[in-house]
């Protein structure tokens, strides 16, 4: 039996935005078997400092608590994981995040006789980027595929550049779940997820919005929301030039539309027809069996994500909306993505529960990690990923690297704080700008 049988079980999440906290600390509860509220299971989060570190208003708003949070660097997070003693650490980064740990991990735990399980994953759809992502997730223990059908893709990359598959453990979405829905409400509710990235120009975010708007002013007997992910100079897990609290003021709206922010899944209890481009909310209405629809205004493109609902029997344009079209999911696509509306979601996480208890009780131990990527197979790759986290090709931390031996003074913590916030005015005011003097 694992050491965690006879005292308290310790987990930790490294995460570096709202969105990956959210699914890196819902998964990790989701891992663990029995009650996740027992005070013998003890979660340690940690937010990997950068652009998109969430704000305290965002960590509240996504409501996933640990017994301990805090900021750390790169550098910071594998000192404290060579003090720490934990059984299970749930990486939530971006891939070259979690490919710069697994090395600076391996390097930290060397000699070391017993380690954590390192679990990694996606936080939603993945529709691009795929043998990169993959690739740069290859090495923890198990790499979590959301749905049968990316359990199925992620495997055929592996195998087909020789890398073992075996980390590869079918789950489905960890924030999937509540009441399905069963009727219209008074008033009826139309939703739109608006995503910070998708679509990224001035052009195709104020078209939404203005179909947002005609469709509310067409039907004043609904009440149509603009669901948003985060306020203006606060980052998600992708960057969001043009807000859409920017793109409204101004503009003559009816009193039944309206911006709201807040839980996901307390706005879809209320909602009776769930609109995005391609957010991973719509995941979430559909396992609600909530009507959802997929734009296809902007076609149907790899750029908007929209593709990967090919086949969904979501796709549907504005026009149809506003005509009164309510779009029927195809059952076999939904079942083949995870989404688990058939009621097989309490099982979701049982196979990665055993793996996970198998590789805790394994005798001597767990081997070292074993990332795909090494200085032999990319070695024009890796060192840049590597170096961008203030490490050496080895993993170890690089001359000069951020301390670790004490928490940051007011004086750093502010500098930190105005480097942050200069980071997010030059994305949101100052990048724009200059991209549309460049098109001039």
């Amino acid at each position: 039996m694992p050491a965690s049988a006879t005292k308290s079980l310790r987990v930790a999440v490294l995460a570096d935005s709202d969105t990956r906290w959210k699914w890196g600390a819902l998964t990790a509860k989701r891992l663990i078997p029995g009650d996740t509220d027992s005070p013998d299971i003890r979660l340690d989060g940690y937010l990997l400092r950068g652009r998109a570190t969430p704000t305290a208003r965002q960590l509240q708003e996504v409501g996933v608590h640990a017994d301990s949070l805090r900021e750390v660097t790169a550098v910071e997070f594998l000192r404290e994981m060579e003090q720490q003693s934990y059984d299970i650490l749930v990486l939530s980064l971006v891939g070259g995040g979690t490919q710069a740990m697994l090395h600076g991990l391996r390097n930290a735990w060397a000699g070391r006789e017993r380690r954590p399980v390192v679990v990694t994953g996606y936080v939603g759809v993945v529709y691009e980027k795929l043998a990169d992502g993959l690739l740069l997730r290859h090495g923890a223990d198990l790499v979590l595929a959301n749905s049968r059908q990316d359990a199925d893709r992620f495997r055929a990359v592996y195998d087909g550049v020789g890398a073992d598959s075996s980390s590869v453990t079918e789950v489905a979405l960890p924030f999937l779940g509540g009441a399905p829905y069963e009727g219209e409400h008074d008033p009826y509710t139309v939703v739109f997820a608006a995503q910070p990235s998708v679509p990224d120009s001035r052009k195709d975010r104020a078209y939404l919005l203005d179909r947002l708007i005609q469709h509310a002013r067409r039907h004043p007997e609904r009440e149509v929301l603009l669901k948003l992910r985060s306020k203006p100079g606060e980052h998600t897990t992708h960057i969001e030039e043009l807000p859409y609290q920017k793109l409204v003021q101004g503009k003559d709206v009816p009193a039944n539309f309206r911006l709201v922010y807040g839980h996901m899944g307390e706005v879809l209890d209320r909602t009776d027809l769930l609109v995005t481009m391609s957010s991973t909310a719509a995941l979430e209405s559909l396992h609600r069996r909530i009507p959802t629809v997929v734009l296809t205004d902007l076609g149907i493109r790899e750029a908007l994500g929209n593709h990967h609902f090919v086949g969904s029997g979501c796709l549907a344009s504005w026009d149809q909306l506003d005509a009164g079209h309510r779009p029927v999911p195809d059952a076999e696509w939904v079942s083949r993505q995870g989404v688990a509306a058939d009621g097989s979601y309490a099982t979701a996480f049982d196979a990665a529960r055993e793996r996970i208890a198998k590789l805790l009780a394994r005798p001597g131990g767990l081997p070292p990690l074993n990332p795909y990527y090494t200085t032999e197979t990319a070695s024009g790759y890796l060192p840049g990923i590597l170096a961008r986290h203030h490490l050496g090709p080895d993993g170890a931390p690089l001359p000069g690297a951020p301390a670790a031996d004490k928490a940051p003074g007011p004086v750093r913590q502010i500098v930190r704080r105005a480097a942050r916030g200069a980071y997010r005015h030059g994305v949101q005011r100052v990048a724009p700008v200059i991209r549309r003097m460049g098109e001039l």
